[in-house]
C-alpha cells in the first residue's frame, strides 16, 4: 500500500519531456507515476501516427481512465461502440469497461492518459518489447 503521507516533489517538463516507450507506429511519455505519485495515478501521452491502430482492445478490472484528445482526431473504442474523438475531446474509461484507441486520420493525434489508480507505467517494458517482435501495419 502506498504512503500518501510522503510528500512528494513538484514535477515541470517542458513538450516533449518525460519517459519515452516506442510501440512501433504509437508511442508513449510518461510524465509522472511509480514513486513521483505514490502510485496514486500515472499521467502520460499516447502518439499515434497516421493510420495507426492502438494497443487492441482491453480493460482494466481495477483501474479508472482518463484521455484528452490533445492534437488531431483519435477513435476510441467504448464497450462496443466507437467514438470519433476530435482535439479537445474527454472521455472517462471506467474499471473493467473495455476500451481501445486509435488514429484513422493523415494526421498524427495524442492522447494525455490518467491512469487511476497509478501502476500502469509498470508495464510498459513488456509492452514495448510485444510492438517490437509484433510490427504493426497501416490502416486502411
Amino acid at each position: 500500500m502506498p504512503d500518501h503521507s510522503v510528500k512528494s516533489a513538484p514535477i515541470h517538463l517542458g513538450p516533449g519531456e518525460g519517459r519515452h516507450y516506442p510501440c512501433g507506429r504509437m508511442s508513449a511519455v510518461f510524465k509522472a507515476d511509480g514513486a513521483e505519485t505514490q502510485d496514486r495515478y500515472s499521467v502520460s501521452e499516447w502518439w499515434l501516427e497516421p493510420r495507426s491502430g492502438g494497443p487492441g482492445a482491453h480493460s482494466h478490472e481495477a483501474n479508472d481512465e482518463i484521455f484528452y484528445v490533445i492534437e488531431g482526431e483519435a477513435h476510441l473504442l467504448i464497450g462496443d461502440e466507437w467514438h470519433a474523438a476530435p482535439k479537445g475531446s474527454f472521455l472517462r474509461i471506467p474499471a473493467g469497461v473495455t476500451h481501445d484507441f486509435e488514429n484513422r486520420s493523415d494526421a498524427r493525434a495524442g492522447l494525455l492518459n490518467v491512469f487511476l489508480p497509478g501502476g500502469f507505467e509498470k508495464n510498459m517494458s513488456a509492452i514495448v518489447d510485444w510492438f517490437a517482435n509484433n510490427p504493426q501495419d497501416a490502416l486502411s
